[in-house]
């Protein structure tokens, strides 16, 4: 009996046709929404309306790989107009709509620029009078999004002993080093031994919360650490070559 080579499973079909009936359900039910203005979309597989898609502001070559006292950085968008608003929703109001898309341009300006120098995935972590007031870690949720994309999981590496002031508080830079001096620690440095791992921030300014926690990587015997962020400040640009 002649079968056709690519006929699907005998419940294939009414299983898909069930699968875009519940979809459509669900988007009547629930329209979907942006994921970062919040505006009605055409569909629940389209995460972002075509403004915020176009007003992303992603970070373009050569400006992507920033270097620091944390070694390098993959930063995936600039710090401003929706991308600022979202990873500020994301801090301050509970909103975590936008983790899914910050964590892709994150993890193409890490694919692009950091492969091959990571192996594993941690997150700078907020103290724990800060995780019961917010309800969850910003870095973390963003860094186990990041874990998922490449099929793997984020580890818990670093462990902030001392709730010091917010560094978004302080503005000159030698007061942002001393603000992270001794706040953090890896408890377990056996989980960090010989593995080079990939750090996961929000923000990126000076970069003394990220030198931070490298360090206390590197000291707790780490066979390397690059980091990435969602977004850094715009400073000078550097042109095309």
């Amino acid at each position: 009996m002649y079968e056709a080579k690519n006929a699907p499973a005998p419940n294939e079909m009414p299983m898909k046709r069930n699968n875009k009936i519940f979809t459509f359900l669900l988007d009547l039910l629930f329209p979907p929404r942006c994921a970062l203005c919040g505006a009605l979309v055409d569909s629940s597989s389209t995460p972002l309306c075509p403004r915020c898609e176009k007003g992303l502001p992603e970070r373009e070559e050569p400006n992507v790989l920033l270097h620091g006292p944390y070694g390098k950085c993959a930063a995936a968008l600039y710090y401003e107009d929706n991308a600022r608003e979202a990873i500020l929703g994301l801090k301050f109001q509970g909103r975590r709509a936008p983790v899914p898309i910050l964590a892709r341009y994150m993890a193409q300006a890490a694919a692009e620029h950091l492969a091959g120098e990571f192996d594993a995935v941690t997150f700078v972590p907020v103290s724990r009078k800060r995780l019961r007031k917010r309800g969850y870690d910003q870095s973390r949720l963003l860094a186990h999004a990041l874990a998922e994309i490449w099929d793997t999981q984020e580890v818990s590496t670093l462990e902030k002993i001392r709730d010091n002031p917010a560094q978004s508080s302080l503005r000159a830079p030698e007061e942002r080093r001393a603000n992270v001096l001794g706040v953090y620690r890896a408890p377990n440095p056996g989980l960090v031994e010989g593995r080079r791992w990939l750090l996961v921030d929000d923000v990126v300014t000076t970069g003394s919360t990220l030198a931070a926690c490298a360090d206390t990587l590197r000291r707790a015997g780490a066979a390397g650490v690059v980091c990435c962020c969602a977004a850094s400040p715009r400073e000078k640009e550097k042109k095309p070559k």
